[in-house]
């Protein structure tokens, strides 16, 4: 009976090892270096050998040996990151469970030998789990679903780091930007307090008009202190995200952010779009048909939680007589008295019904999202272009024409110098607009791609969102 009973563990295993999933070349990084071509047209690299690490620091190298542009930026990034490695190994993790789930469990052989009375006892056991066996194709299914949930995970992470770093790149360029004009601003600045200093020691200039000069260099001297100490901060940031350290430092950032595009996006489905590219929304989806299938499951196995079978062959050994034989199984199980699987049930179904509600809550605000970022685009987009048609060219106007009355003696140099200050605020007001918009313009792609903050709790089955409400329809 024992050897029959070997046999059939064997043939079972056997036929559980031909649905067994196996190790990829990779660990599943095809799927995430497709996502991260498709959405943002970038590389990624899980570095995993020497030779990796050595392609990973040239490539490197060669986009930091000229002026970083975004794109270059997003790229060293995603390569040199070692946040995202890390993320990346935890989808190689995802990969090993995967694997475990999906082996048959291994059956157990115990050997005891028995001695007394001048004679010998030998038992041998081989014990299988059969309920693990006959449920091994459900939890190969599920954990196949949450393995792509990982690597879906290890895409939204790119997403993210992608997204972080275009602002990281707008706020350091831009406070570069500001540093440039307060700077030239100080100068002049620091030569008009001067030239009231002289004049106000001849008596040609009053207190007031001294103390105003004096004043706005001194804010000037102050607001670009800020606005160096701001555009340090933005540097640094963006060094970090791009894993830069030591040489990698003196990178270089153009002067100032690129002009705005001729004309802004439309995107009238924006809302659909979102909804069917957003990878947290698909995280989610994948989840549920997890917890689904785990309901399932848990009822299916509600009565046997524990089932052990096992093949027994006893030889004893007797010095008055023959040896002989004795073969037979061991059945064990527990009986469901006091709990019959009612709370295990009840969790599975109440689990689902949690990661439902949010799923259906967070396509709502899904949509939400896509149509608040594509109105900040727009309204951002209209903003700055006003500065650069209307504002900055008629500044520019009244600058030529105060210089023009300056030269015939029709306005004096304070008048000049008080039209100087308003211009200085229009072009501050010019590069904090084009700065909103770039901005708006990284939220936007990360409304409908994902790749934006965390939700609040993390990325877990019940507090990432699913699919939008056509697609759920009930439970």
């Amino acid at each position: 009976m024992s050897q029959h009973f070997a046999r059939g563990l064997l043939l079972l295993a056997a036929l559980g090892l031909s649905g067994c999933a196996a190790f990829s070349p990779d660990s599943g990084m095809t799927a995430v270096s497709d996502l991260a071509s498709q959405t943002i047209n970038k590389d990624v690299a899980f570095v995993r050998s020497a030779e990796g690490a050595a392609a990973v620091d040239a490539r490197v190298r060669q986009l930091l040996s000229r002026t970083l542009s975004a794109d270059a930026a997003v790229q060293i990034a995603l390569l040199n990151n070692k946040g995202l490695q890390a993320a990346y190994n935890e989808l190689a993790l995802a990969e090993a469970d995967l694997v475990e789930q999906s082996l048959p469990p291994n059956p157990v052989f115990s050997l005891s030998r028995i001695t007394g009375d001048g004679g010998n006892e030998i038992e041998r056991q081989v014990v299988g789990d059969i309920l693990a066996l006959a449920t091994l194709p459900f939890r190969s299914e599920i954990a196949r679903d949450r393995f792509r949930g990982a690597q879906l995970r290890a895409a939204l992470a790119t997403l993210r780091l992608a997204a972080d770093v275009r602002r990281a790149y707008v706020r350091a360029v831009a406070g570069s930007e500001m540093v440039g004009l307060l700077t030239d601003a100080k100068a002049t600045a620091e030569s008009t307090a001067q030239l009231a200093l002289k004049l106000g020691e001849t008596g040609s200039l009053n207190k007031l008009d001294q103390a105003r000069e004096q004043v706005f260099y001194a804010e000037t001297t102050a607001d670009l202190a800020t606005a160096r100490q701001a555009a340090g901060s933005a540097r640094e940031r963006l060094a970090r995200l791009m894993g830069l350290w030591d040489d990698g430092l003196d990178f270089r950032l153009p002067n100032q952010l690129p002009p705005l595009p001729r004309r802004p996006l439309a995107l009238p489905t924006i809302e659909a779009d979102a909804v069917a590219h957003r990878l947290d929304l698909q995280i989610a989806r994948l989840e549920l048909a997890a917890l689904a299938k785990a309901l399932n499951l848990t009822e299916a196995t509600r009565f046997v939680t524990l089932l052990d079978l096992a093949g027994i062959s006893r030889r004893t050994q007797d010095p008055e007589g023959p040896p002989f034989r004795e073969r037979g199984f061991d059945l064990q199980f527990q009986i469901p008295i006091f709990d019959g699987g009612e709370v295990r049930v009840r969790q599975a179904t109440e689990t689902y019904n949690l990661a439902f509600n949010r799923l259906t809550e967070r396509a709502v605000n899904v949509r939400s999202e896509a149509r608040d970022a594509y109105r900040a685009y727009r309204s951002t987009y209209d903003i700055a272009g006003h500065y650069q048609r209307e504002i900055i060219p008629l500044r520019k106007i009244i600058t030529e024409e105060m210089q023009l009355r300056f030269s015939s003696m029709q306005v004096d140099i304070f008048a000049l110098l008080t039209e100087a200050r308003q211009r200085l605020a229009a072009l501050r007001g010019a590069i904090d607009a084009r700065q909103r918009f770039f901005l708006a313009q990284a939220d936007l792609q990360t409304a409908v791609n994902g790749g934006g903050a965390p939700a609040a709790g993390g990325d877990n089955p019940t507090n990432v969102a699913a699919a939008a409400p056509a697609e759920g329809g009930g439970h």
